[in-house]
Formats: structure tokens, C-alpha cells, sequence
């Protein structure tokens, strides 16, 4: 990487968002503010995730190029409001790898993931305690619970995972997987016995259980539970797109096609998606 040229592109691309806020830019840009960009930082997150699912490299590049814009648009308003700048965002971010890497530019040892994780979780800790009076704008209600740093704006299956990971820290975690899987089991018995009684309020409080459990098993498991989602979600769609198009070379209408018909073309287009990854 030419380090000329990169610190060249980021003063262009600040000189850009400057222009595009100011009177003689963007009507759209510049009425934009902290908040209002939050939905395209999240929509943008996502994005990136299909992007990379997708293996595509130049759609990776693009995406991670819009996830960049929210960055610096939110700098961008900072500024302007005298807060805070995108050299002071780089600036915290580089002291903060730094900080939570001593392993590298220190003198601590940390030879394996694991190793590395306790050390980022103690230092993390560290940090929460010498940072008094933190926003709770977008905290959990209780600052003084072992939940104070659970983002509530997160997806549910993210917030899910972090509470699980927040209760683990202080021992309140199972010892191994075994009672895991029961507890999967468990929770979809007992959907299954409230759907038999047709109650919906206990349907769906059963419903969220058992999804609870299910993001727990991902977390033993070390999968994202969002990620793996999302993945599915993206195979449902390549397939049902396979089968919508055989649909039409054949002439026939899905709305029209027998369910034997439809599993039949799924069980193509999981074989053919296969046979392309």
C-alpha cells in the first residue's frame, strides 16, 4: 500500500463530505443528522455482510466503501458541531488497538485466541470502570447491572448473544454443550404444547425461548447467530430464484404448481447451488 497516496484519498474524501455539506453541495446532505443516518449505518453493516457472503470481491470493496461514507459523514457532522473530527475518531481508534493489544505492544503474553480474549475482556473492564456517567441513551436501564453495556438498538439475535456473553462473564453459564442441546429440545417441546393449546401470547413467549436457546447453542458453538442467519436467508433466495426461473423456462406458474412440484425443484436448486460454491 502506497501510504502517500492513502493519506492523500482520505483528505480527498474529507474535502468531498465538506463540500457536499456545506450551502454550495447537497440539499439531502446537508440536512442530515447524527440520528437520521442511523438506519443507512445499520442497512450499510448489513450489506457489507452479503457482500462478503457473495465472495465477490469488487462488491466487497463497494459496500465497505458505503459503510466508510456513514463514518465519515457522522465525523463530518461532529465537526461542524465542533465535537469532535475524523482525525479524532482515527486518533481514539489507534490508542484504543494499541491499549487493547498488549500482547503485541507490550510485554503480556497472549500465544492463542483464547489467551487474547481474556486479556481484551479484562482490559475491556478496566475501561468500563474508569469511564464514569456514560450516556444511557442507548443502554440497558439498570447502569449498575452486569447488563449495563447491552446495546438495546442491537438486531434481537445480536442482543440475545451479548446478554449470554455478559451472564457468562460473572458464571452464570453451563459447563458444557450437553445440557445445551437439551435445552434446544426442551424449549421446542414446549412451543409445540402451547401451539396445541392455540394460546398465542404463550406461543410466542415459547417462540422466544426457543429462539433464545437456539442463539445460546450458536454461541457454544462460536457462530454468530446474525451471520448464520443472514446466510440462510441468502440460500433461501438463490434457491427460490433458481426455482423461479426453471418455473418460467418450463412455462408453467409457481402460484399453479403442486407442493410435490416446488420440493422437487428445491431439491434442483440445493443440488445446483452446491455444485457452484
Amino acid at each position: 500500500m502506497d501510504e502517500g497516496l492513502l493519506s492523500k484519498e482520505i483528505i480527498k474524501l474529507h474535502q468531498i463530505m465538506t463540500l457536499l455539506r456545506s450551502e454550495e453541495g447537497c440539499p439531502w446532505d446537508r440536512e442530515q443528522t447524527h440520528k437520521s443516518l442511523c438506519p443507512y449505518i445499520l442497512e450499510e453493516a448489513y450489506e457489507v455482510i452479503e457482500a462478503i457472503n457473495t465472495e465477490e470481491k469488487r462488491l466487497i470493496k463497494e459496500e465497505l466503501g458505503d459503510l466508510l461514507l456513514q463514518v465519515v459523514f457522522q465525523a463530518q457532522i461532529a465537526e461542524e458541531k465542533g465535537d469532535f473530527d475524523l482525525a479524532d475518531i482515527i486518533n481514539n481508534l489507534i490508542e484504543k488497538l494499541i491499549r487493547r493489544h498488549p500482547h503485541v505492544f507490550g510485554e503480556e503474553l497472549a500465544d492463542t485466541p483464547a489467551e487474547v480474549k481474556l486479556t481484551w475482556q479484562k482490559i475491556k473492564e478496566s475501561e468500563k470502570n474508569s469511564t464514569a456517567n456514560k450516556s444511557a441513551d442507548n443502554k440497558c436501564a439498570n447502569s449498575g447491572s452486569v447488563f449495563s453495556d447491552c446495546q438495546q438498538n442491537l438486531p434481537a439475535l445480536l442482543q440475545s448473544h451479548e446478554v449470554q456473553e455478559l451472564a457468562a462473564e460473572v458464571g452464570f453459564d453451563w459447563d458444557d454443550i450437553s445440557p445445551v442441546f437439551e435445552k434446544v429440545k426442551e424449549e421446542l417441546a414446549e412451543v409445540e404444547e402451547a401451539a396445541a393449546k392455540e394460546d398465542q401470547e404463550e406461543v410466542a413467549a415459547e417462540i422466544g425461548d426457543l429462539l433464545f436457546a437456539v442463539v445460546n447453542l450458536s454461541r457454544f458453538l462460536e457462530v454468530n447467530p446474525e451471520v448464520a442467519l443472514l446466510g440462510t436467508i441468502k440460500r433461501f433466495k438463490d434457491r427460490f430464484s433458481f426455482i423461479e426461473e426453471t418455473a418460467l423456462d418450463q412455462a408453467k406458474n409457481l402460484s399453479a404448481m403442486s407442493l410435490t412440484e416446488l420440493d422437487a425443484l428445491w431439491e434442483e436448486a440445493k443440488t445446483a447451488k452446491e455444485g457452484e460454491q
